[in-house]
């Protein structure tokens, strides 16, 4: 599928193209309750990532994420098509939800990047759990990157996003991060 550039699939407004950064988060289908959600959609316009990203880092839902063999499971489906179909730059695998920054390749949307993702890991992980149903949030939520202040800063969000939420002292700490992929390369 081909990018789109602007559109809507719903109330998220997505801009999608292969010549931009884009800093992408998906979540659990549980990880919010209907009043943030409808809290959310109410601010779209005007709420700032950190107030949204504190609505998942208080960890609510059943934080699939937090289990060894489901992370494992995400990890492998953000990196299956790495440097073939897209370039991974961050990412981080919190408890209940994803941040990616990515660069696509070619003609590859971005819809299809992450709904390939959702859809292999939600199969992966349901089967692993013992469970049906919705694993992930139907939509997700992305921005492009504006310039080399906003990328810095969007990268420094993702490799901090688990001190922030209190799981780790330190980013390197954290398993489920670019960073313990590239520290473990060092060695």
């Amino acid at each position: 599928m081909s990018p789109k550039g602007w559109h809507s699939r719903g109330y998220l407004p997505h801009f999608d193209s292969p010549e931009t950064l884009q800093f992408v988060t998906f979540r659990l289908a549980d990880s919010l309750p209907v009043e943030s959600i409808e809290r959310l959609r109410a601010a779209a316009g005007s709420i700032t990532i950190s107030e949204r990203d504190a609505f998942l880092d208080a960890g609510l839902g059943a934080c699939w994420l937090r289990r060894q063999q489901i992370a494992e499971v995400v990890e492998s489906a953000l990196l299956h098509f790495d440097g073939e179909r897209y370039r991974l730059i961050a990412w981080t695998i919190m408890p209940n939800h994803v941040h990616v920054l990515i660069e696509l390749f070619g003609k590859h949307s971005l819809g299809s990047v992450v709904g390939s993702w959702k859809r292999f890991s939600a199969r992966m992980a349901n089967q692993a759990i013992g469970r049906s149903g919705p694993f992930w949030q139907d939509d997700y939520w992305d921005t492009y990157i504006r310039d080399e202040r906003h990328f810095e800063s969007t990268v420094s969000y993702i490799e901090n996003n688990p001190v922030k939420a209190g799981l780790v002292v330190d980013a390197a700490d954290w398993p489920w991060s670019h960073i313990r992929r590239r520290t473990q390369s060092k060695r």
